[in-house]
């Protein structure tokens, strides 16, 4: 039976796949395969192991990879590395902008066992990339983030397979994903919206919700002041005194108008 593969946030031929030696091309082609559309880019040398690997779905490039990355960076939403982690954290170093825009990144080793989301987790969709990886090649998944590593809510992916967004500043997220993880309490306010998310939620969780969160149906119904953070899933505007009250840790989600 083939795995069951985690939903990916862009299309593989948003994908691109480095690898620099001969034993990590053989692997690069078993990622390539089980993303249909992603592209393949090996040192010029190694034209020969990259079209057996991955037959047309490679680009060969002269010079170092280092020269590589800022094109990269420019042309695909994730980036798979069959490289060293210490390396390729040297390698996209001077070309890091923020997590809003930066893609997700993902290392393997050359054996395919571990793989390993370094850049842009969440956002940057690198901890789906690194499921999805890891999941058609058997290999361990290794996730640092702490709403993962304890399956509880990531603040920054609730809603996002059901299409919804959210309004925060860079310091609200901050301030209410630590909120979720610290064990602080949360506010959780849902007035739209499947109430179907958390099954779903940053590729399923299996447990309850965090106990830490407590569920409103109406924002009316709470006093912000009593809670480290509020998470509100709504189609309304705040009223500027209840703006007033939230301002700074609060998050906003919305839902498709029709959902």
């Amino acid at each position: 039976m083939s795995p069951v593969l985690p939903a990916l946030p862009f299309g593989p031929e948003r994908i691109a796949v480095v690898s620099i030696t001969r034993h990590g091309i053989a692997l690069a082609g078993r990622i390539v395969a089980a993303l249909p559309g992603a592209t393949l880019f090996v040192p010029e040398k190694f034209a020969a192991e990259a079209e057996a690997a991955a037959p047309g779905a490679w680009q060969g490039y002269a010079g170092k990879t280092g020269e590589q990355i800022p094109i990269l960076f420019s042309r695909y939403d994730g980036i798979v590395a069959i490289i060293s982690l210490g390396a390729m954290v040297r390698l996209v170093a001077p070309h890091l902008q923020n997590k809003e825009s930066d893609p997700g990144v993902v290392v393997l080793d050359e054996a395919g066992l571990f793989s390993i989301p370094m850049l842009s987790g969440h956002l940057g969709g690198g901890n789906a990339l690194a499921g999805h990886v890891a999941a058609a090649i058997g290999a361990t998944q290794v996730l640092t983030t702490a709403s993962d590593a304890r399956q509880t809510l990531a603040v920054d992916l609730l809603g996002r397979e059901l299409g919804w967004t959210f309004e925060a500043s860079h310091d609200e997220l901050v301030r209410t994903s630590a909120a979720v993880v610290n064990d602080d309490p949360v506010a959780l306010v849902q007035e739209a919206g499947s109430p179907d998310w958390w099954p779903r939620h940053a590729n399923g969780r299996t447990g309850p919700l965090p106990a830490n969160l407590r569920r409103f149906a109406r924002i009316e119904d709470l006093r912000p002041e009593d809670f480290a953070a509020v998470l509100w899933i709504t189609h309304r505007q705040p009223e500027p005194e209840l703006a007033a009250r939230l301002a700074g840790k609060r998050v906003i989600y919305r839902p498709p108008v029709d959902a």
